[in-house]
């Protein structure tokens, strides 16, 4: 099953570009992270089973070119995560605080979160896409929640 990159841009990059910039921390790489994708998705030849498969594969990808940039040497334009944060569309004061508080997780929490509660996976996908077991999954979510709720009783406590 093959789908055509314009339908994918159109279905997918919102959700690649936020999964990419809680990764790389800035929109201008962020943005490359998305093209990129898309680019090795036109350019492979690989068959999908299923759309789910093909928006599987393209988070996998754009996880790891995220991870490339953030390793890269060259990354020096940065935009604050924060102020991205600033940018985004949200109900109300408090999920943005809440927004805020998970841009400040540390990496392996805060793409967890992400995919779970952001981009609606389930464990079981989450574990596939990463590339771990379904427990570390759990785990990390499990310590990402923790370390919210610690964060954001520390905010309070300072109100």
């Amino acid at each position: 099953m093959r789908e055509p990159v314009e339908k994918l841009i159109k279905q997918y990059q919102k959700h690649i570009f936020a999964t990419a910039f809680s990764i790389c921390g800035n929109a201008s790489d962020a943005d490359d992270v998305v093209q990129d994708t898309f680019l090795k998705y036109h350019m492979s030849k690989k068959e999908f089973s299923s759309k789910e498969h093909i928006r599987a594969w393209l988070l996998r990808v754009a996880i790891n070119k995220s991870k490339d940039i953030n390793r890269s040497f060259w990354k020096q334009k940065n935009t604050s995560i924060y102020d991205y944060a600033d940018t985004l569309t949200v109900s109300d004061n408090e999920d943005k605080e809440l927004l805020n508080e998970v841009f400040k997780l540390p990496y392996k929490y805060r793409i967890v979160i992400h995919l779970y509660y952001y981009e609606e996976y389930s464990v079981s996908e989450i574990a596939g896409i990463l590339k771990i077991t379904e427990s570390n999954v759990k785990v990390r979510l499990s310590r990402g929640r923790s370390l919210l709720k610690e964060n954001i009783k520390e905010d309070w406590a300072y109100d």
